[in-house]
């Protein structure tokens, strides 16, 4: 054990927002670039470009207002949550003050979601107006060390604005989209061909016709390669909670444990969709299952995420050979 090298949550966690932070720098480039090659294709001036930025950025966030402000509403409804009193769960509410005090974050609503298959998540803008919800499941099979483990992970996500995070980078992801799906429909029905081609007889469509190309393939590159940048987002968030949550119990072992008997978990949770599985502890959509999709992963595989744990500690990584992983664990 000596030989191996032990990495502080400090450390995984400066890491963990280091990487966020690049990936959104990422997004918000494919956003500049597309934008600057459609103004200027449709336009033929640099300001143009400025202009379908600022049109898309625009329409995003007004769509956007909705689900910063009701989106938990509308997934603990979807999620079919009810509140919780101390008279319902007294362990859970007690566990949930003890780690909001250690996170330093107001005390959240605290919800139940009748399902077998153990899992939680948070919702809210900001720590004010956060909720945290886990399944009758959660609360059956896991012990008192286990749970703090996970609320531990969804109190993090609440300190670390991680929903706002993840507001932010929809936003950006949005604005790609509508611009590529803008330009290509605008190319379609023949006025960016008529734009180019007046261009040409007036001598200065040379330029113009190059930034058309590039605008088409950015068009059709640029919303996937957003995409893929999103989940990697969600996915660096769930090892940066994971970091925080530590940091909050002390303790690596109770999520690390967590982690193992929720991975290895058969049951499936009915409530959850693709609209809301990058929201819970662990992706609550099995591997094995039709809505499954293996490139469109939220959550990072959960032995890497052990073994994150696991360095923490100085402990030996875990091999799938020897402890017979389960469904999700690969």
């Amino acid at each position: 054990m000596s030989g191996r090298q032990v990495q502080t949550f400090h450390q995984q966690i400066a890491a963990n927002r280091r990487r966020s932070l690049l990936l959104v720098l990422i997004v918000t480039a494919l956003l500049g670039a597309l934008g600057f090659a459609i103004g200027y294709a449709v336009s033929g001036a640099i300001e143009g470009g400025y202009v379908a930025i600022a049109i898309a950025v625009v329409i995003a966030l007004l769509m956007s207002l909705v689900s910063y402000y009701a989106g938990d509403s509308l997934v603990l409804a979807a999620s079919q949550a009810r509140q919780v009193t101390e008279r319902d769960a007294p362990q859970l509410l007690n566990v949930v003050r003890e780690l909001a005090i250690a996170a330093n974050v107001p005390m959240p609503r605290v919800y139940i979601i009748n399902d077998s298959a153990p899992n939680a998540f948070a919702t809210g803008r900001d720590p004010r107006h956060a909720s945290v919800a886990v399944t009758s499941g959660l609360l059956d099979k896991l012990d008192r060390e286990e749970l703090q483990g996970v609320i531990g992970h969804e109190l993090s996500h609440v300190r670390n604005l991680d929903i706002r995070f993840a507001l932010l980078v929809g936003v950006l992801v949005g604005s790609i989209v509508l611009l590529a799906d803008f330009f290509l429909r605008f190319t379609f029905w023949g006025g960016g061909r008529s734009r180019g081609s007046g261009r040409g007889r007036d001598g200065g469509g040379g330029l113009v016709l190059i930034m058309f190309v590039i605008a088409i393939l950015l068009a059709i590159i640029a919303p996937i390669v957003a995409r893929f940048v999103q989940l990697a987002v969600s996915r660096q968030r769930e090892y940066l909670a994971d970091s925080s949550g530590v940091e909050i119990t002390r303790n690596p072992y109770g999520l690390e444990r967590a982690l193992l008997k929720i991975g290895g978990d058969r049951e499936v949770l009915e409530v959850a969709n693709r609209a809301t599985q990058h929201l819970y502890f662990v992706n609550p959509i099995k591997k094995w299952e039709d809505r499954a999709s293996g490139l469109m992963a939220t959550h990072p595989p959960i032995i890497d995420r052990i073994n994150r744990l696991r360095a923490l500690s100085g402990s030996a990584p875990l091999d799938l050979r020897t402890i017979g992983g389960g469904p999700e664990l690969g």
